[in-house]
């Protein structure tokens, strides 16, 4: 038995630190889903229909089997059965794009009509390259626009789909200035940098999947679900994750490779490629989106509409909640939002960083703008006059809310006060210059976990908690928590994550993780330090304390919680050529107590960029007539890259939860709000000419005509 001596340490939390696993990511001792080795490993290779909506009429196998290596065609005439009929663990309806193989009907282009299995990776592509597949085609749709009678409310998602206050026309009818502005957002992609890949095989009567994910709980439940199985009899495991924004839940490979894995009882490892991420991987919605703003001569508010339409597939609905944000951000006597969605021949889309927010602030944020080019008043002062006490809708008190402190500290810094407000007027040689900013907000949120904290008899501690660190450096950020609970220094302690047998723990997502998750490691963390007495003996087996956080997060009163920040840009415009360049960005946010500020500024940053990349590159675009995507690649759709972004600097002012036990609210989305919102409006005041559709493309900048100041 060894005795405990451990030095009093504490303070750990808020300083820089470097990723505690990334000598083994760079040296490549960090192994992904797709790289892990497998005994006897066959390789499953989807295919994918050609035809956006109809039935399979037949399926060429036979050939096909025959082929060196092949070792089964699964389709739906030869599959394992599965069900949906359960509540997912989201606490709605399972997403049914996952039931791969149940039945011959093709709903969008890019559906999985059948995995083949083979000895080798080459093998199985080559022999589902040559499976000739059938259809029965139907005509289909893919177009949205706002102006669909077919739109309808759906009562799902983060909040109601309709939410009103007050008498919003007569408000209206009483201002003396109006916004009334239609912006559209499209189709948008996730892509990690790490494809999408699981590994599924039985062992001694339990399914073990090694998988890319976001919650290995979350997968290993839906799964458990889906086969009929006894959730103790599943594992999901997931301990480096190269990426994933949204994107890795629950799809359609992990069920095919079990599937397989089932049938052929050795493992099977689905990985896929970049263009099959774009029909399988999920997306965000493209928006169009009806703002109405009225206003009394001095910019306040009286009446605020926030109308959302989003495309969602006929298999599933996906509401993209962009008129949340109008319900948390500004105060008016009448508000009206609303989000619906319409059924579409188009794969579902999903969760994708900040959803909602992100092209909801696009649209809330340029309709501010407006308003205050209209009356006149400066676009942060607008903001300051329409700042609520209490949350405009919900009528709760706000459990912190620093966005004025963020404004005058990014004014400041970004030399605010020296902008001429009249557009159209500063030039550098053939560039118009402008600037422009925007607020953003996203929840913070607390979610149940479960941790456990083991005292290890050489005096180190091993955390064990079912997190996901998808790149975000939630990993490095649970050692500073977990050292300073503990009063240890944090090269004392290890990190286990990424483990369904490691208990039940919210996933990466939601900017909700490492609030959840510190949490729990912080409870188990306390307890354990208060049952070491100095000069105690520590077992062979060691001590272990776990906690759950279940009964401390539902005692939390009922606040509007969210993290905060102001966005500003600066940008130069060649009308001549339609280029928009991104001289500088600066974000200021409140976000809680900052972790770890090395990994953070790298979130902030990175929210940032995808926002240029958001306002003026990405955009999926539909063939009518095929329904499926010119260019899905990296080389068709276009994000920013290095050349796009000269100079980001993000920042934050202290914004400590007392809530909290650390203190923390959330970062993971916070950048990406707001900031595509700071780039429109920013090329506005170099152009004097709005822009509110995304991308600005420079076919859309040279259309736009001849600046007007």
């Amino acid at each position: 038995m060894t005795t405990l001596a451990t030095p009093a340490v504490k303070g750990s939390v808020g300083t820089a630190h470097t990723r505690v696993e990334g000598r083994d990511k760079v040296t490549g001792a960090a192994r992904y889903a797709g790289e892990i080795p497998f005994a006897d490993l066959a390789h499953g290779w989807l295919v994918l229909s050609t035809v956006a909506r109809g039935r399979i009429r037949s399926v060429a196998d036979a050939d096909v089997l025959a082929m060196p290596g092949v070792l089964a065609v699964l389709h739906h005439g030869y599959a394992p059965r599965v069900s949906t009929d359960y509540t997912g663990i989201l606490g709605g309806p399972p997403d049914p794009t996952a039931a791969v193989f149940q039945d011959d009907r093709v709903p969008h282009h890019g559906w999985p009509v059948a995995l083949v299995v083979a000895e080798t990776p080459e093998q199985a592509r080559e022999a589902a390259e040559a499976l000739v597949v059938t259809y029965a085609r139907e005509p289909h749709d893919t177009e949205l626009s706002g102006d669909r009678p077919d739109a309808y409310a759906v009562e799902s998602g983060p909040g109601p789909a309709v939410a009103e206050k007050g008498d919003l026309e007569a408000e209206l009818a009483a201002s003396a200035i109006v916004v009334d502005a239609e912006y559209t957002t499209p189709e948008e992609h996730h892509n990690p940098m790490e494809p999408h890949a699981a590994t599924a095989r039985w062992d001694g009567g339990r399914l073990e999947v090694v998988d890319s994910n976001q919650g290995t709980g979350w997968v290993a439940a839906e799964l458990a679900q889906m086969f009929s199985l006894d959730p103790s009899a599943v594992r999901v495991r997931s301990e480096h994750v190269g990426g994933g924004f949204g994107s890795k839940g629950l799809r359609a490979h992990q069920v095919a490779a079990v599937m397989a894995a089932t049938v052929l009882q050795r493992p099977v490892r689905v990985v896929l490629t970049r263009r099959q991420m774009f029909s399988l991987a999920g997306h965000r919605s493209p928006t169009v989106q009806r703002v109405r703003l009225g206003a009394d001569p001095d910019g306040r508010l009286r009446a605020l509409e926030h109308r959302s339409v989003n495309r969602t597939s006929t298999v599933y609905e996906f509401v993209e909640s962009a008129a949340g944000p109008a319900r948390v951000m500004y105060d008016a006597a009448a508000h009206h939002t609303a989000n619906r969605v319409v059924r579409l021949d188009a794969p579902s889309p999903t969760w994708m960083r900040a959803p909602g927010e992100a092209p909801g602030s696009f649209a809330l944020e340029s309709a501010l703008d407006e308003l205050a080019e209209k009356t006149g008043v400066d676009p942060i002062e607008l903001r300051v006059r329409n700042e609520p006490e209490r949350g405009p809708v919900s009528g709760l008190p706000f459990g912190g809310r620093n966005l004025i402190a963020c404004f005058r500290e990014g004014a400041r810094r970004f030399g605010w006060a020296e902008r001429d407000p009249r557009p159209g007027v500063r030039r550098d040689g053939r560039w118009l210059l402008g600037t422009g900013t925007a607020a953003a907000s996203f929840p913070a949120l607390a979610l149940p976990s479960t941790a456990a904290v083991t005292a290890e008899a050489d005096g180190t501690f091993t955390v064990r908690i079912n997190a996901a660190d998808i790149g975000t450096g939630a990993r490095t950020a649970l050692t500073l928590i977990a050292a300073d609970a503990l009063h240890t220094a944090p090269d004392r302690v290890r990190v286990r994550i990424g483990d369904s047998d490691f208990g039940q723990a919210w996933i990466a997502g939601g900017s909700g993780g490492t609030r959840s998750w510190g949490w729990a490691v912080t409870a188990a963390a306390e307890e354990l330090r208060q049952r070491l007495a100095p000069g105690a003996g520590i077992p062979p087996e060691g001590i272990t304390v776990r906690s759950d956080t279940t009964e401390a997060v539902g005692a939390l009163a009922q606040k509007e919680r969210h993290s905060f920040g102001a966005q500003f840009a600066e940008v130069a415009v060649d009308t001549a050529t339609g280029e928009v360049r991104v001289r500088r960005m600066l974000g200021i946010f409140a976000a809680g107590r900052i972790v770890n500020p090395l990994t953070a500024r790298n979130q902030f940053v990175g929210g940032m960029v995808w926002g240029i990349s958001m306002a003026l590159h990405e955009e999926a675009v539909r063939d009518r007539a095929s329904g499926g995507h010119y260019g899905a690649d990296l080389a068709g759709y276009h994000v920013a890259t290095h050349a796009d972004v000269p100079r980001v600097e993000a920042d934050w002012i202290d914004d400590t939860d007392p809530d909290d036990p650390v203190g923390i609210k959330g970062i993971g989305e916070i950048g990406v709000v707001g900031a595509a919102a700071a780039v429109a409006n920013a090329v506005w005041h170099a152009t004097g000419v709005r822009h509110r559709s995304l991308p600005i493309r420079p076919d859309r900048v040279l259309q736009a005509g001849a600046p007007r100041a």
